[in-house]
């Protein structure tokens, strides 16, 4: 939500001082990261790769993920071996209303989304979807993460062809059987939707804004949960739209 993403005043100094820090704990599913003094939703934890992927490809491939504010989201999957760009947007509704204004109201049927570009050779659509599953956002939150609230950050995938939509659908029902998480995945599968680049501000955010207080209270913990979960899979210098 614009007011407590952009309109924030606490400082980190004040922020470090009240205790919220990344801490390593030991959870049922194994090894997890959680926010000191944040929600539940903060949690990470590494859960099984998908039994099923898709087909090799020897050029780029993409896909499109939702799972709350989509700084996060792009800033986790900028730090991803193999990934070549991803890119802040809106998917869900119409071109008419992919605009950051009217997505907010909560009324366009858009979610803040990434379009992550990859490199099969180096990183697959299946480890991409772990990855969304283990350290990106809590899967089992109905519109909402963290402290945002609403359809526009709610957890989905919009496959971008049948195959991609079967290996999605197939992981939800793994991670169920799996008893993954405490609680039902409730992560949509939106076929046949459009990805819409988000206005130039959005982009990179997380990279330029270290230090504003939204970021590093929500959005740096899950990046750094990819490096202590996914650390093969990490790289340090993120690959930014800017670039």
């Amino acid at each position: 939500m614009k007011n407590r993403r952009e309109n924030s005043s606490t400082s980190v100094g004040t922020i470090a001082r009240l205790g919220l820090v990344v801490l390593a704990v030991m959870g049922g599913s194994g090894l997890a990261l959680k926010l000191n003094g944040g929600s539940k939703s903060e949690e990470a934890r590494r859960v099984p790769l998908a039994l099923h992927d898709v087909a090799a490809a020897p050029e780029t491939q993409s896909l499109v993920l939702a799972g709350g504010c989509f700084w996060g989201v792009q800033g986790v999957f900028q730090h991803v071996v193999g990934v070549v760009s991803a890119t802040a947007g809106y998917a869900g509704g119409s071109a008419a209303t992919a605009t950051y204004e009217m997505t907010e109201t909560g009324q366009t049927g858009h979610a803040e989304a990434v379009e992550v570009v990859f490199n099969p050779q180096q990183v697959t659509y299946a480890q991409l979807l772990q990855i969304f599953f283990s350290v990106v956002h809590d899967p089992t939150q109905v519109d909402q993460q963290g402290p945002d609230i609403g359809m526009q950050y709610r957890s989905a995938i919009f496959p971008r062809n049948g195959e991609q939509a079967k290996v999605a659908s197939d992981y939800i029902t793994q991670l169920g059987k799996e008893r993954a998480f405490n609680r039902s995945i409730v992560t949509s599968i939106e076929v046949g939707k459009t990805f819409y680049r988000a206005e130039a501000y959005h982009q990179d955010y997380v990279y330029n804004n270290p230090s504003q207080p939204y970021v590093y209270i929500y959005e740096q913990p899950k990046i750094d949960a990819l490096k202590q979960l996914f650390s093969a899979q990490y790289r340090e210098r993120p690959v930014l739209v800017a670039d």
